[in-house]
């Protein structure tokens, strides 16, 4: 009688336990659902409304993906009464960083937008920081690299030693070149250089536009060299040696953007990851005792995807030139 009991009084304190640990997970489903509710009428992020300097970070390979054009937009609509862009990027695709330039441009038409560079802006990224309305560095920054660079491998010689072969039919000449699989030919060089050289004739003409250049000015810079910021300042590729302390005063003084703002960090982020479903979904599913699908969870909510670059470049990186 006493061990049957005994397994009544367990028997009842495992259903007390079951019982409350389903209530918990509902209450974060319902708390979880209900966040995402506000989320979707607007009623949280507040925040962004009321003055302050939005900091955006441009770091890693420039793209021009859809997120950071995305945010770009979301801080020209905030209540943010200045923008600071912490550059930090060797460039990317050179139609990415046109994107992100016309991008900025925009954004810099609403609100007083500057450039504060960390260790690097080069290529694609000081194509994104003239978009600003004014350039900072620190005097060991590496800035510039003005050029546009197409690489591909040839495998000709390779295929020859291990006796393969490939062969194709093709419409014409210079379709699907350059292949890899044969030697690149005169032809094939000339329209590959008229494409480099047409880019790099725009990316020219825009650092010659917005820095206010003269011909032989853009001519000491334009060889695809970087520079530090200290050379930069005298070759007229920046405007002042500093960091963010000195472009916000520049903003305060020169724009008219109120003293003792705070700083509010602008980050692009998925699109389910913006309604919060997939930090919410971590945490009902780790109280619900599955702790492997809620560190993949938060996993798939940090991760970045990763990026791929074809076609055109405007990138710096060691032992390249562009």
């Amino acid at each position: 009688m006493a061990n049957s009991a005994d397994y009544i009084v367990d028997r009842r304190q495992l259903r007390r336990k079951l019982s409350f640990w389903r209530g918990m997970a509902i209450a974060l489903l319902v708390v979880g659902l209900g966040v995402v509710g506000l989320k979707l009428s607007g009623k949280i992020g507040t925040a962004s409304s009321s003055p302050h300097i939005a900091r955006v970070s441009i770091s890693g390979l420039i793209t021009g993906n859809r997120a950071t054009l995305k945010l770009l937009d979301d801080v020209s609509k905030s209540g943010a009464k200045g923008v600071i862009l912490a550059i930090d990027s060797p460039g990317g695709t050179t139609t990415g960083a046109e994107r992100l330039y016309d991008a900025i441009r925009r954004l810099a038409a609403k609100k007083p937008t500057v450039a504060v560079v960390g260790n690097m802006a080069a290529s694609g990224a000081y194509i994104a920081a003239i978009g600003s309305d004014r350039i900072f560095a620190q005097g060991n920054s590496l800035v510039g690299s003005i050029g546009v660079l197409i690489q591909y491998p040839d495998f000709s010689k390779l295929m020859g030693k291990v006796g393969v072969e490939v062969d194709a039919v093709k419409s014409s000449p210079l379709k699907a070149e350059p292949s890899g699989f044969e030697p690149t030919t005169p032809e094939v060089r000339a329209a590959l250089a008229s494409l480099v050289d047409d880019s790099y004739q725009w990316f020219k003409g825009l650092v010659k536009q917005r820095r206010a250049m003269s011909d032989a000015q853009l001519a000491a810079v334009d060889d695809g060299r970087v520079f530090t910021g200290r050379q930069a300042l005298g070759l007229k590729l920046i405007d002042e040696i500093g960091g963010e302390r000195e472009a916000i005063a520049w903003m305060e003084r020169a724009k008219g953007v109120p003293h003792g703002l705070p700083i509010r960090d602008w980050k692009s982020q998925s699109e389910l990851e913006r309604l919060g479903i997939l930090s919410t979904s971590a945490g009902i599913a780790n109280a619900l005792g599955f702790a492997g699908l809620a560190q993949f969870l938060d996993r798939t909510a940090t991760y970045a995807q990763a990026q791929y670059l074809d076609g055109l470049v405007s990138i710096w990186q060691v032992g390249a030139t562009d």
